[in-house]
Parts: C-alpha cells; sequence; structure tokens
C-alpha cells in the first residue's frame, strides 16, 4: 500500500469515525425518568439483571400497599421461589389429561380442569406452585405519601444510579440507591435532617395469579430472625414453609437493629449521613461487607461499560415530532431489560418487578425478552441466561418422550426446574420450540467460535427431532403439516387448527438453521431433514390473503381470528423470507390487517411484529406508525414500562419486541442493502446508531 494510499484510508476512516460517534452519557441523560410527584405508576428499579429492587419516590419502598396496584415496589430475584406445602401428596401426573390429535395414539398434556377432585386439585397446586418470592420491603417506617413533599427524584439510568430528593416535615432528606452488579444487594446512603428509622419487612406470598406477592396478614405462617448481630453488620434468616433465605445487612452510624414485630426488622440511624447495604442470599451468607459508597462506583462502572460498550440509536438529529419518544422508549427499554431480564433463567413477563403468571417465566416470550441483546451487542447478557435450556433438558426429554415423540420439548409456561405448568392454552403452544436455535445462532454470528458451537450443538439437534417428529407427512400430497396445537394467535383451538403459518415458517427457519449446525460441526446434512424442509406446507391463503391457519377458512369474517396477536405477520418480519411464504400475498395480508385488526385486542409485542413485517416489505412509514401506534396496550410509562391493562401495568415482551424491531429498522437483515431500512427517506428521520447488529 502506497503513503498517498494509506493516508487517505487513514481520512477516511477518521472521518466515518466522528460522524458515526453518539454521546452516548448525553442520550442517557436526556432519556432519564424525572419524577416530581408521587406517582404509583411510576416506581423506578435498580437492578443487576438476575436481582431487582423497585422503589418508591423516597428512593426506597416506603409504600408497598399504596403501590401494590401501580408497578409495585418488588425485591425479586431468580433463585427466590416458594411454595405452600402439599399435605395431600398431589402430583403433577394427576394434572394430565389425554387427547387425541389424530397421531395414532393418546398425548397426555398438563391442564386446569373445572370439575372438583384431585385432578383439578392437582393442576391448581402445579399451576401455583413454586411461586415467585417478595423477598422483602425496605422503607423508612412511619411514612404516609402524604408526608412526602418537594419530591425530586432520577434515575440516571447511564450510571444506574436512583437519586430521590424529597422534605419530611420542611425537613430535607436526600437518598442515593443503587444495586450491586455481581452480588444480589442494594445500597442506600442517606443524608438528611431529620432521622428517619428504615423498616425491613418480610411478607409472606399470596400465590395469587398476578400481583406483587405480598401477603401483609400472614405472619403467624412465617418467621424472620437476626441470627447474628456485630456491630455495622447482622444476618437476619426469613423462614417460610420449607423455604429459607438470608438477607446480609450491613450500615454506617446507625444502631444494632432490632425486631419491631414478628417479621419487621428496624434500623435506626444515629446520624444525618449514614448508610446500608442489603444482601440476599438462599444461603447463609459469609461475606465481608461492602460499604455502599463501593457498590455505588460498582454500578455506575457496570452501566457505564453497558452503554458504552454496546449498541445505542440516537434520535436527536430528527425533525419527525415522534422521535423524541420513540428514543425515551428506545434508552428505556435498554435499561429495563438488562435490569431485570437477564438472569440465570428466563425472564417473566413482568420481569422482576411483579408476579405474573405467578412468577413463573413463559418460554415462547424468551425471544421477545433477550434477542435484543444479541443485537445490541451484549452477548454476555444473553449468555447467563442460555445455559438454562441444558439444565431443563431432562425433564424437557421427558415431556416429549411422554407425548410420544423425539428429543426435547421445550414447554410454555415453567420454572427453573423446567417442569410443565398445568395450562389449557399454554401447554399446547409450540411456537417456543425453535426459539433456542434462533437465539443460539444470534451469539454465534456474533462470535462464532468452536466452543460454542459444541456447547450448543446437542440441544440444537435434539430441539430439531422434536421439530421433526412432530410434523406429520400427508401421504397423499407428500406434504409435512403442524397440527394439534394453539398457535401464536391463542384465539384458536387446538383441536382444530392445521398448519398456523408463523409456525410453519418458524419450523422451516428452525430446521434450516440446524442443518447449518450439522455443517459448522462438520457433519453431513441429513437427508430426511432436507426433504421435510423442502415439503412442509406453503402458508394457507384466501382471496390473496393469509389464513390465521389453513384450517381457519373464516379467518376475515370471524372477529375471533382478527384479534389477539396479528402471527401471520411474524412468518415475514420476525423471521427471514421462506419460500413457504409469497411477498405479494402477504403484502396484502399486512394491508388488511394495518387497516382493519382489531387494536384494541392486542398485546405489546404486536406492534414491534407488525412494524417488522413493515420494514420487511419496504413500508417504513408504515412501521413506524405500527411502533408508535396510540393504544392503551402501546404505552409506555414514564419509568418505560410498557403497560397494557389494570393487571399487567408493565409487559417487557413489549419493550423487548420494540428494541428489536428498531434494531431491523436500523441495521436491517442479511442481504439487505439499504440504508436505515426502517425510517423514511424524507429527510425527517436522521437516525444515528453504533454497535447493532442485522437479523437473519
Amino acid at each position: 500500500m502506497s503513503l498517498r494510499t494509506f493516508l487517505l484510508l487513514i481520512s477516511v476512516l477518521a472521518l466515518e469515525t466522528s460522524a458515526g460517534t453518539i454521546d452516548r452519557r448525553a442520550l442517557t441523560l436526556r432519556n432519564s425518568p424525572h419524577i416530581t410527584s408521587v406517582d404509583t405508576l411510576a416506581s423506578l428499579t435498580v437492578g443487576n439483571g438476575g436481582f431487582a429492587f423497585t422503589a418508591d419516590v423516597t428512593g426506597l419502598q416506603s409504600f408497598p400497599e399504596y403501590y401494590s396496584n401501580g408497578v409495585p415496589l418488588g425485591t425479586q430475584s431468580d433463585w427466590g421461589w416458594h411454595s405452600f406445602p402439599n399435605p395431600d401428596g398431589l402430583r403433577l401426573e394427576e394434572a394430565m389429561k389425554d387427547y387425541d390429535f389424530g397421531r395414532g395414539r393418546t398425548e397426555p398434556y398438563a391442564v386446569e380442569f373445572k370439575e372438583p377432585g384431585r385432578q383439578r386439585d392437582a393442576a391448581t397446586w402445579y399451576r401455583v406452585n413454586p411461586h415467585r418470592l417478595h423477598l422483602g420491603a425496605i422503607g423508612f417506617a412511619g411514612l404516609k405519601p402524604d408526608m412526602v413533599k418537594d419530591i425530586d427524584q432520577t434515575l440516571d439510568v447511564g450510571r444506574g444510579m436512583l437519586e430521590s430528593s424529597f422534605t419530611v416535615d420542611g425537613r430535607h432528606v436526600n437518598v442515593t440507591t443503587s444495586c450491586h452488579p455481581d452480588i444480589d444487594m442494594v445500597a442506600a446512603s442517606i443524608n438528611t435532617d431529620t432521622l428517619l428509622p428504615v423498616a425491613i419487612r418480610l411478607p409472606y406470598p399470596t400465590g395469587k395469579h398476578c400481583d406483587d406477592a405480598c401477603d401483609w396478614n400472614a405472619d403467624s405462617r412465617h418467621i424472620t430472625e437476626i441470627i447474628s448481630s456485630t456491630p455495622g453488620h447482622a444476618i437476619l434468616r426469613h423462614s417460610l414453609d420449607s423455604t429459607v433465605y438470608y438477607i446480609d445487612l450491613a450500615w454506617e452510624n446507625a444502631d444494632v437493629p432490632v425486631m419491631a414485630a414478628r417479621n419487621e426488622v428496624r434500623l435506626t440511624p444515629t446520624s444525618g449521613k449514614w448508610s446500608f447495604t442489603a444482601t440476599f442470599t438462599p444461603n447463609r451468607p459469609n461475606v465481608t461487607p461492602i460499604a455502599a459508597d463501593n457498590v455505588h462506583s460498582a454500578a455506575a462502572g457496570w452501566w457505564q461499560r453497558f452503554w458504552n460498550d454496546g449498541g445505542v440509536v440516537d434520535f436527536s438529529h430528527c425533525t419527525d415530532p415522534r422521535a423524541a419518544e420513540l428514543e425515551r422508549r428506545v434508552v428505556l427499554s435498554q435499561y429495563l431489560l438488562a435490569a431485570q431480564c437477564a438472569g440465570d433463567t428466563p425472564p417473566q413477563e413482568t420481569g422482576l418487578t411483579y408476579n405474573s403468571w405467578f412468577g413463573k417465566f413463559h418460554m415462547e416470550m424468551i425471544w421477545w425478552h433477550q434477542a435484543q441483546f444479541a443485537l445490541y451487542g451484549h452477548d454476555d447478557l444473553l449468555m447467563r441466561t442460555l445455559p438454562w435450556y441444558g439444565k431443563a433438558a431432562d425433564i424437557a426429554r421427558s415431556i416429549a418422550r411422554r407425548q410420544g415423540f423425539d428429543g426435547l420439548r421445550w414447554m410454555k409456561m415453567t420454572d427453573p426446574s423446567g417442569l410443565e405448568a398445568p395450562s389449557k392454552v399454554g401447554s399446547f403452544l409450540i411456537w417456543q420450540q425453535p426459539h433456542l436455535i434462533y437465539l443460539a445462532e444470534l451469539l454465534y454470528r456474533s462470535n462464532p467460535s468452536e466452543g460454542f458451537l459444541r456447547q450448543y450443538y446437542p440441544l440444537i439437534e435434539e430441539t430439531a427431532r422434536f421439530m421433526e417428529s412432530f410434523a406429520e407427512k400427508d401421504n397423499a400430497t407428500g406434504r409435512y403439516f403442524l397440527r394439534g396445537i394453539i398457535p401464536a394467535q391463542e384465539t384458536l383451538r387446538a383441536a382444530e387448527t392445521i398448519n398456523p403459518p408463523f409456525e410453519l415458517s418458524y419450523w422451516h427457519f428452525g430446521l434450516s438453521t440446524a442443518q447449518k449446525w450439522r455443517e459448522r460441526m462438520g457433519m453431513p446434512r441429513d437427508t430426511a431433514r432436507d426433504a421435510m424442509i423442502a415439503s412442509l406446507s406453503p402458508l394457507a391463503a384466501l382471496d390473496s390473503l393469509y389464513l390465521a391457519a389453513e384450517s381457519a377458512p373464516q379467518t376475515y369474517h370471524d372477529v375471533r381470528f382478527t384479534s389477539d396477536h396479528m402471527a401471520v405477520l411474524a412468518a415475514l418480519g420476525v423471521l427471514p423470507k421462506c419460500p413457504l411464504v409469497q411477498e405479494d400475498i402477504m403484502y396484502s395480508t399486512f394491508d388488511w390487517i394495518y387497516d382493519n385488526w382489531n387494536w384494541d385486542h392486542t398485546w405489546g409485542w404486536d406492534y414491534p411484529t407488525t412494524a417488522m413485517n413493515a420494514v420487511r416489505l419496504g413500508e417504513p412509514e408504515k412501521a413506524l406508525n405500527a411502533l408508535l401506534m396510540d393504544k392503551r396496550t402501546n404505552t409506555y410509562l414514564p419509568n418505560g414500562h410498557n403497560y397494557q391493562d389494570g393487571r399487567l401495568r408493565c409487559y417487557l415482551p413489549g419493550n423487548g419486541g420494540l428494541l428489536t424491531a428498531v434494531a431491523l429498522m436500523c441495521a436491517g437483515w442479511d442481504g439487505c442493502d439499504t440504508t436505515n431500512p426502517g425510517f423514511p427517506k424524507d429527510g425527517s428521520w436522521d437516525v444515528r446508531w453504533e454497535n447493532i447488529k442485522p437479523l437473519p
């Protein structure tokens, strides 16, 4: 290379670097939530992905009862689970019911029962148990919401630091709250003119479907004890039925804690400048206490690296008036998912804020929560969770064998054990099945290492084996079809549904990707699998519109088929183009759905689904319109949470779907040669981004 060429290259690279540099600190600062009044839908979270602490305007959890019907003040972890006693010895097998889907055998599924008896009792017990625990509310004792004035609270998402300022009886209180990035520890530093004691209150679980998991009126059923106490350090033990966990409490400038009630410990300051840390552990801790200031520093360092190293999008150069709100949603979604949905088990739909579906996680949602981590350069966060599949493989294998299938069957609603939670819907879903293949593929594309291939190839192969054994061949036509399922559009029935479009396309993608993994492992392609891929049923259409299923010719005349998830659009959008999809029919289908869908009966991830389909079809304006549609389930609260309704005040699959859609809008997909394909080219969307990867 000549000197002139070398200097020219350096100049070009310097120009590109300068033009592409985003001020990441400014990006996070202008989108950090700022709260000035008590708002039960504006609570704020600090967390490390597998442990989270959600606070009210005091920077602590002073008003858990008051916030219980808003965005609750949870302290939750990946490991914190509890089961009620099972004195009758109910067994999961008693919650099974045999179904005949025409495969020449009956298949047992764990379902819910209406009729009284052991079957219903077993189904109810295993649906409720285990449930996720609220590990304890830590807040100022004796305060009421109307006593807190002059509120000025900011969550600095760039540093993972919650700064809360307020007055009580005219006296100032300042609280800094953070969560240690590597330990399930919350830290608070308090500067105040009034010595407010702090109460650690331990609730008993409710076992309800969707709530804050706090029964404050069941003291006789559990007990909290101070089992060790020295100046500046104490260990609390909380025992509830067969579950026991610990809180390692450390402080500066406070008295030794005392029991204020059977399940309340009180810590009283001796100075206007004081601090404490609380570490939650499943086993008795044996650690050296960490000062609160050191926790704040560790949190700030971790979050600064998160923002500096990962992908970001800057909308500040856009003139479209919607751009600022879209940027806010993107930044806060990145924060929330990293704080709440990056642990060693798959996330629940309400993250670590409060319980939904008893705190269990839904495996069809893992893609919506976590695919974005790989796309935004946070492979390490997805890699925290993905090993769970290996831990649950034996259970997944037993479920497949019980029903007469090969390989591993990944269930929809489960817990850390991987067991199938009884459900009249969830037990029949299958679109969670290829998610492992998709997520592993995203990680391999980021870092194509032989070690990663060897680690995940066996799981991918067995996942694909189930998919092969689940698909059936129609000997008359030679095509393969899917049945005996409730599809992603959950208004369809398992006994009636044949060939839902998203599932067919996902089978094509999953099996095709599994073949790539065989080749990467130096193995020949599976010829039988190739034959199945080539013979999968094409998506069924009528009058140039794709049907909700081949078995649903009434799709566009029955509200049941035009409500809930418009899953047909995911067949091209979430997934890349495949031979089963005709683009002209998909285009007509998109237009019909865009204009006619029952948008008031949708969920938070339906808007990103629609947007991704629009982007791949070359309709960026409609993609933006879908992403920013003014509907209740597309509401994003001041804290960034995607609000659904009075039951689901936060819904993190919507946040993750938003991030994945924006990644597609920015970086496109394999073979896409359009810059920023998801944004109009009218000059109003000067979108700048860095470190985002294309989708398949």
